[in-house]
């Protein structure tokens, strides 16, 4: 069974990220999903209960929209208060040694402005060394991350659009989450 860690700060007027979560609720596979701004809208996070949840599970998903070039503010803090010393890391810390560390986001702007010449100068995997650095600091199965662009209304992405790709990213997902457990 996986977890996933689902962070969006707004859970019901995303588009992509809604439909992603819709479509692994309702795929059958076997998932723990914690959306972590429900559970802990004031960031007061439970290092405790999360860790246990980390523990049942082989395969971690992180889920959430791409936020300034990286995660959400609630996420980092996740990060700073479960992946404690000696559990997470240090001489003891090999909780999470050997289990699977999957990136899943959405990009609100389009591929195209994610080049060296694009708006953005840098491509996406530029983006997630602190990802992957964090799997490696943790002992943790780093797998590339799935992401797809063009999530955001404002940029002009249709609603249908958003839809169609989201549900081909959450296959896509659950194609890597049946190989991985």
């Amino acid at each position: 069974m996986a977890l996933v860690i689902l962070a969006h700060p707004n859970l019901e007027e995303s588009l992509a990220n809604k439909t992603i979560v819709e479509e692994l609720k309702n795929s059958g596979i076997a998932i723990e999903i914690r959306d972590i701004h429900q559970l802990y809208p004031d960031y007061n996070i439970d290092a405790g209960a999360e860790q246990e949840a980390l523990l049942r599970h082989r395969t971690i998903v992180f889920q959430y929209p791409f936020y300034w070039y990286s995660m959400p503010a609630i996420l980092k803090h996740w990060f700073d208060v479960v992946f404690e010393h000696q559990f997470a890391y240090g001489s003891e810390g090999d909780k999470l040694k050997g289990k699977n560390f999957v990136p899943s986001f959405t990009v609100g702007s389009s591929e195209s402005s994610y080049t060296a010449l694009g708006f953005q100068h840098f491509r996406i995997y530029e983006f997630c060394k602190h990802l992957e650095q964090t799997a490696y600091h943790t002992q943790m199965n780093y797998t590339e991350p799935l992401y797809f662009h063009g999530t955001s209304l404002a940029a002009g992405y249709g609603e249908q659009e958003i839809k169609i790709n989201a549900k081909h990213h959450a296959k896509k997902l659950i194609e890597r989450l049946a190989a991985l457990e």
